[in-house]
This record gives structure tokens, C-alpha cells and sequence, in this order.
């Protein structure tokens, strides 16, 4: 059978374009080629999907810290025997009459148990206490220096928050449970991140000094590193705890906690850190900055820290549950912080009891933050930890 040879215009029309997918490649490796190292690290961390969802949720957190004033409707303190135990109220969006869109929360009717001669609280629905955003409440200072009185939502009509609103219920000391959450929240999580800095210094000082000099400076190191780490956590927390004078004011007591933690927590940073110097002060460009007249401590903090910042970043990352789970596990044995601070351990504390638990079931609610944000900084640590290493497949 004779073949069609396909003629100059044909053969115009088969030739192969260029291949548009080489020419990408080309491109996108020419921009890893230029890029610095924190830009690999973010482009590298984007595709970590949970982590990126947990850095989120931190930075909520966190922005409950800033605002924590803000979002709590009533004063964390204000507290009324007959309020006891009040279980949480649920918000009603829409009228169920109407249908319009009207948040509420259903009224209470306080009355007297027969049996126990305790004063119980049972849901009216026909009295509907109407939430307002932006309402004003008791009176603090926004960011620490700007004073007003407006909170997310308040009570309508004139009405006080504190007497009408229970999203989270009742402490037993009629305490709203949670104004108290938000403002255990700011408390908690400073303590983990001023912990984990004061440990993040002493960890890469110590730790860098050791590595870079050696020797004895190495030797007395390492030592003390071995006799903080031999010392068993739990006993160490309750003498330190019985040495806290009881008289201490709330701030005093903060102060000294975080200190515990951080003298407690550097010594695996130090331990890294170490290793690394021990292999970084042989290369060629230590030597070069020695011989163009770097001082010791110019040459540790400028030319090798940068090297394994990323890593650093990484361990503080993992570092910071572990400093919010010693506040909240010391808080809640009663060896950390005391009443009236107010943090997730010193909330907990009323969950001790199995009975209590068993009729008040709410007043372990505070433990679902401590699980979240746990969570998120170990997801968090995870993609920052893979990040790290922005050459590797």
C-alpha cells in the first residue's frame, strides 16, 4: 500500500514544541539555587500540611493570651456561694419561635434539693437571656494599656454577665469557668514560653561553651549536666516547692516556677549543642575566624549557632509542651502554682476528686486545652524538625 508523504506545511504542523515541563523544572530549580535558607525551610514546611494546621491553632492560642481580658465576659474572681456548680449553659442562636437569628442562652431557676438541701438550678426556657457582642463588663486594660470595659459578648439590657451567662459553668465557688479558662490560658502558656527561653539561653551558652572549648570548661559541663539529670523530677519539685515561702505573692510565685523549669530543662538542648561545636571547631572557616582575629565569643554565636539555628528552633518547639505539662502537672499536685493565680493546673485541682467528676463533669474541661495545644506544638516541632533540613528528599 503506497504511503502519503506528508508535504511542508504538514510536516510544519507535526513538529514537537518545546517541553514546557523542562522549562519549569529548569525554572524552579534555578530559584532553590538562589534561595536562602529560611526561604527553603518555609517552602519546605508549607507542604506539611498538619503542621501547618497546628501552627494555626498556636497562633490562636496565643492570640487568647494577647486578648484573653477581651474574651472573658466576666471577672475571673467575682465568685457567689449560691452560683455553686452551675452546669454549662448551651447558646441558642436562632429563636425557636420566630426563627430569626437571636443568640441566647436559656434562664435559670434556682431551687432547694429536698434530699441533699442544696441549692440546684434547672433550665426555664420560656425566660431567654439575649447575648450581645461588643458588650461592656468589668473594666481592664487592652494590651496592658489601654483601658475599657468591652468584652466579645456580654448580656443585654443592662444586665451583668456574671449573674446570667455560664457557656462553661460553675466552679464550686461559683466562679465562671470560662473567664477563668481564658485568663489560666495567658498564665500557662507564658510559663511554658518564658520557660523554654531562659532554657533556650542557658542550653546553647553552656551547651557551646563546652563544645568549643573542651577540656576541664567541658568536663565541669558535663558534670553538672550529669547530676541535674540523676536528680529524680518528682522529688526535686517537692522540696523546691516546700521552699517557696507560703507568704509569696502570685507574681513571686510565677517567677520561681518558671525558674524551676528552666534549670530543670536546658540540659538535653546543652547536650545537642555540644555535639554539634564538637564537630564544627575543626572547619575550615572556625579557623579562618580565629585567624582574622574573631574573638571566642564572636566565632560561637555568629559563625557556628547560625549553622544549626533551624535545629534549635525545632527543639524549642518540642521543648515548650513538655514546659506546659511540668506547670500543669506541679499546679495540679499543689507543688506549682496556688490559688488565686489561675492557671489549667490550679483549675484541675478541683477534678481530683472521682465523685466530684462524676456530678460536676465540666470542671475537667480545662484539660481539653492542655490536650490541643500538647498537640499542636508536637505537630508543630514535627514539620519544623523536617523542615530543618531543607536538602534532604
Amino acid at each position: 500500500m503506497a504511503q502519503t508523504v506528508p508535504g511542508p506545511e504538514q510536516a510544519a504542523d507535526l513538529t514537537i514544541p518545546a517541553d514546557a515541563t523542562v522549562v519549569s523544572t529548569t525554572v524552579a530549580e534555578e530559584r532553590v539555587s538562589v534561595a536562602s535558607q529560611w526561604q527553603l525551610m518555609w517552602w519546605r514546611f508549607r507542604k506539611h500540611k498538619l503542621a501547618m494546621i497546628a501552627a494555626v491553632v498556636v497562633i490562636i492560642f496565643y492570640a487568647m493570651v494577647v486578648f484573653a481580658d477581651f474574651l472573658a465576659y466576666a471577672d475571673p474572681e467575682v465568685s457567689d456561694a449560691q452560683r455553686g456548680l452551675i452546669a454549662p449553659q448551651p447558646i441558642v442562636w436562632f429563636d425557636p419561635d420566630s426563627g430569626a437569628f437571636f443568640p441566647h442562652v436559656p434562664g435559670l431557676v434556682g431551687k432547694r434539693d429536698p434530699l441533699t438541701f442544696k441549692r440546684v438550678y434547672a433550665v426555664d426556657p420560656s425566660v431567654k437571656v439575649p447575648i450581645v457582642f461588643f458588650a461592656e463588663g468589668f473594666e481592664y486594660k487592652l494590651l496592658g494599656f489601654i483601658p475599657t470595659n468591652r468584652h466579645l459578648i456580654g448580656v443585654g439590657d443592662g444586665g451583668q454577665a456574671e449573674q446570667s451567662i455560664f457557656i462553661m459553668g460553675t466552679d464550686i465557688q461559683g466562679r465562671d469557668m470560662w473567664s477563668r479558662l481564658m485568663f489560666a490560658t495567658r498564665i500557662s502558656l507564658t510559663i511554658g514560653l518564658v520557660g523554654v527561653s531562659a532554657s533556650l539561653v542557658l542550653g546553647v551558652v553552656l551547651g557551646g561553651i563546652s563544645g568549643y572549648f573542651g577540656g576541664w570548661t567541658d568536663t565541669v559541663v558535663q558534670r553538672l549536666i550529669e547530676i541535674l539529670r540523676s536528680i529524680p523530677t518528682i522529688p526535686l519539685w517537692m522540696g523546691l516547692a516546700a521552699a517557696v515561702p507560703q507568704d509569696w505573692s502570685v507574681l513571686q510565685v510565677y517567677f520561681s516556677i518558671t525558674i524551676i523549669i528552666s534549670l530543670i530543662g536546658w540540659t538535653e538542648l546543652a547536650r545537642v549543642v555540644r555535639g554539634r561545636f564538637l564537630s564544627l571547631r575543626q572547619e575550615d572557616f572556625v579557623m579562618a575566624a580565629e585567624l582574622s582575629g574573631c574573638n571566642q565569643m564572636r566565632i560561637i554565636f555568629v559563625h557556628m549557632v547560625p549553622l544549626f539555628l533551624s535545629h534549635i528552633i525545632a527543639a524549642t518547639t518540642l521543648a515548650l509542651p513538655f514546659m506546659i505539662v511540668s506547670e500543669t502537672s506541679l499546679s495540679y499536685l499543689g507543688l506549682g502554682l496556688r490559688p488565686p493565680a489561675i492557671s489549667w493546673g490550679v483549675l484541675l485541682q478541683q477534678a481530683q476528686n472521682v465523685q466530684t467528676i462524676a456530678i460536676s463533669p465540666w470542671l475537667l474541661l480545662p484539660s481539653i486545652p492542655v490536650i490541643i495545644v500538647i498537640l499542636a506544638f508536637n505537630f508543630l516541632g514535627d514539620g519544623l524538625r523536617d523542615a530543618a533540613d531543607p536538602y534532604s528528599r
